[in-house]
Order: C-alpha cells, then sequence, then structure tokens
C-alpha cells in the first residue's frame, strides 16, 4: 500500500497509517493507536520503532513502513540502493553516485529509479553490515566493479583537489525498499505489476563513511566503511568532567547570569561592574541564581563526581 502524508487538523480512526510530509529516512510510518484530531502544526516525528507521538488528542505509534510487505507468504524482492556523496570541503565539489547492482524489466535498461532519482545499474558487493551484541560498531567492506574505471576517475580528479583522499570521508548510504514501491517508471507500459508505487516505503537508511581504500586494480575497487561514531583518536567525552570549578565563561550564553548582584572572587558583595567576578564555584553560582528554583542553578561542572554514599 502506499501511505498517505499526516495532514493538519484532521480527524484519524484507530488503524490509520500516516508518513511524515517530508522524507526522514527512518523506515517509519505511524499507526493510530488513539482516535482523534491531529494538531494544527506537525510533530516531531520519532525515529525509532515502536515509539508513541503525541499529536494534540491523536496518539501515533511508529512502526516499519515495509514489515506489512516482509510479512507476506511471498513478499517481493529486497532492493539495495546505494548513494555515495562527496563534499566540496574535502573532495573539491558536492556530488552523488548511485548505484544499484541488478537490472529492471525494461529496456534499454538504464538502472532502477527510485523516488525519482536513478541508480546506475553497475556491479557493486557489500559485507559486513550486520550489528552484534559484543558492542561493537560494523565496519562494512564495499567493493565497486572498476572494469571501465568509473571509480579509478572519480579518484584522480578527487585527489587533483585534496591529495591522496581516495574517496576517504565520502558517505555512503545503503536504502533497502521492495520491489513492489519501485517507481512504475521501472516496468514496462509503466505500471508496476507488483503493487503501488511508494517512494516513502523502505527500511532505516544505514550510513557509513569511507574509512580508507583497501585495494584499487584495472578490476575492483575495496573500501572500508566506519560508522559516523567510530571516529578514530577521538575521546569520548571530549568535554572534560570536573566536580567543582564551573567551566562556563561568566555571563556568557550557558552561564545565562544578567543580573546586578555583585560579588568578588571569594563571593563577598560588591558594588560595581567592574569588581564582579565569578568565583566558579556551586556557592558563588547560588549566590546569582536561586537553588531552590525548578530549573535549578545552570552550573557548568558535575558536583556528584567521586560522591559515594556506602
Amino acid at each position: 500500500m502506499a501511505y498517505t502524508a499526516w495532514q493538519a487538523s484532521t480527524s484519524y480512526a484507530v488503524g490509520a497509517v500516516v508518513r511524515p510530509t517530508s522524507q526522514q529516512g527512518t523506515g517509519l510510518v505511524f499507526r493510530c493507536t488513539t482516535a482523534g484530531t491531529s494538531d494544527s502544526s506537525e510533530p516531531l516525528w520519532a525515529t525509532i520503532g515502536s515509539q508513541e507521538v503525541n499529536d494534540n488528542t491523536v496518539v501515533w505509534l511508529s512502526v516499519s513502513a515495509v514489515a506489512p510487505e516482509l510479512s507476506e507468504l511471498a513478499p517481493t524482492a529486497i532492493i539495495d540502493l546505494y548513494e555515495l556523496e562527496t563534499f566540496a570541503a574535502l573532495h573539491g565539489a558536492d556530488a552523488i553516485y548511485r548505484f544499484h547492482a541488478g537490472l529492471t524489466l525494461k529496456t534499454p535498461n538504464t538502472g532502477v529509479t527510485w523516488n525519482g532519482n536513478q541508480y546506475t545499474r553497475y556491479p557493486i558487493e557489500v559485507e559486513g553490515f550486520e550489528y552484534l551484541g559484543n558492542g561493537q560498531l560494523p565496519r562494512p567492506k564495499v567493493r565497486v566493479s572498476n572494469l571501465f574505471s568509473l571509480l579509478s576517475l572519480i579518484m584522480i580528479e578527487i585527489n587533483a583537489t585534496s591529495s591522496g583522499n581516495d574517496l576517504c570521508g565520502a558517505k555512503l548510504t545503503r536504502i533497502r525498499t521492495m520491489a513492489r514501491y519501485l517507481d512504475a517508471v521501472n516496468f514496462p507500459g509503466n505500471t508496476n505489476p507488483y503493487g503501488t508505487p511508494d517512494p516513502t516505503a523502505e527500511a532505516p537508511r544505514e550510513i557509513f563513511y569511507v574509512d580508507r581504500k583497501v585495494t584499487e586494480n584495472r578490476d575492483v575497487v575495496e573500501f572500508e566503511l566506519v560508522s559516523a561514531f567510530d571516529l578514530a583518536g577521538v575521546r569520548a567525552p571530549k568535554r572534560q568532567c570536573i566536580a567543582n570549578i564551573c567551566q562556563w565563561k561568566y555571563r556568557s550564553t550557558e552561564c545565562g547570569y544578567t543580573g546586578s548582584n555583585y560579588f568578588d572572587v571569594n563571593d563577598n558583595p560588591v558594588a560595581t561592574l567592574a569588581e564582579d567576578v565569578c568565583g566558579k564555584r556551586l556557592g558563588s553560582c547560588e549566590l546569582r541564581f536561586d537553588p531552590n528554583a525548578d530549573a535549578g542553578v545552570p552550573f557548568g561542572s558535575f558536583p556528584s563526581i567521586g560522591t559515594y554514599v556506602g
């Protein structure tokens, strides 16, 4: 089925299914679990499955967009599409290259069209997208045919701007959908024989970045990918955790203090702004903000670190 877009100030019954008005890339649609009338503005949609979204008097539950098709006794084929995106800051130009390792039923066959974008038929092989239970992030391998030197030409052009880059830092997006949701132009007579095309029905997009070029020869180019969270040489957390010294700049946006109560570095009252200096202690913050307020005080550190009560 093709999912209809969410509409403002509309009555929805239990069981109704909608999609966000813009492409989300999460692979989710939203099923009504509590009937009512939608809000005048679009809600903030969930990005993971089985999450409730409140929309005025309507309650939505996030569900997979392709689950109904996958649960069929004879589901249509899973279609894997790939987008390789380069960035001007790293590679000299913003560009997107689209690939699909397959054919359509139409002749002449120039590749698969999905959501109005054409994915060039080109041999591409991937492995290692599995998520394991040991907490280690996947580092997939991608092998692309280099018979026509397509990837070599792309890298030569990029390396002319950024020497030795070899597509490092380029973003590879894996898009998975079903044959029944493909654009009608992929089929003879411009009619999808498997179902109604729906450019929003897809599994959650998998986004990785090129970490290094493994192999390049006249037959194949192989890359190793990493996720955005798998960054070598980056310490986490980046911010140093300190118990008793505020890290905010006094009277900055983070600090938020704009009052006219002035104190010196030792928390003694003073008369002028020129003498006003924050002592960077929790007590200094409590002199300037109400510690009993619901929001507390914007102390820029972590007083509970190192505290243990047996």
